[in-house]
């Protein structure tokens, strides 16, 4: 199935860090928001990180990330795509990330999964001249990751926005 991301991204001027996945799940599509999945653990991690209460609503997700100086998008615009599975992924189209380059003094790039960092690496790090980190999944699938070594593993991001803690 050929997807079109329509999801618009998350940022301001203050954004220091960019978050980026591969594309919206269909669950996510359907919310109309990143990481929609009720089964995905991203919005909890970003909530045991700050300490703060799991955002319930897209707004709530948003003011989140905003508060913390995240911005998150998707590195791809488009693509060819079996479900939610980013091992099917054909005929991709990279979002252009210059705006939001341009907007915010985003110093740090992390690719939430590796087809993320590898489709980055290919089209975005060329162009940014910022290399990413690969940070696990944080998808139902990586069962791998416990909630408690996602929070770990994602800790480097709070490093990034509140360097002096």
């Amino acid at each position: 199935m050929h997807v079109t991301h329509t999801i618009e991204p998350v940022f301001d001027a203050h954004s220091r860090v960019l978050l980026l996945g591969t594309i919206p799940s269909p669950k996510s599509r359907e919310a109309g928001f990143y990481y929609g999945h009720p089964r995905n653990r991203f919005w909890p991690v970003m909530a045991a990180l700050f300490d703060e209460p799991v955002p319930r609503t897209n707004e709530e997700r948003a003011r989140l990330l905003l508060r913390h100086r995240i911005a998150l998008w998707d590195v791809l615009a488009s693509c060819d795509i079996d479900g939610a599975s980013d091992a099917s992924i054909a005929q991709e189209t990279p979002n252009d990330l210059r705006p939001l380059f341009a907007a915010a003094p985003i110093s740090h790039v992390f690719c939430t999964g590796a087809t993320a960092a590898r489709l980055y690496r290919i089209y975005d790090e060329p162009v940014l001249g910022i290399a990413a980190v690969q940070l696990p999944s944080t998808s139902p699938a990586n069962a791998a990751f416990s909630f408690e070594r996602l929070v770990t593993a994602y800790d480097v991001v709070k490093q990034c926005v509140e360097p002096d803690l």
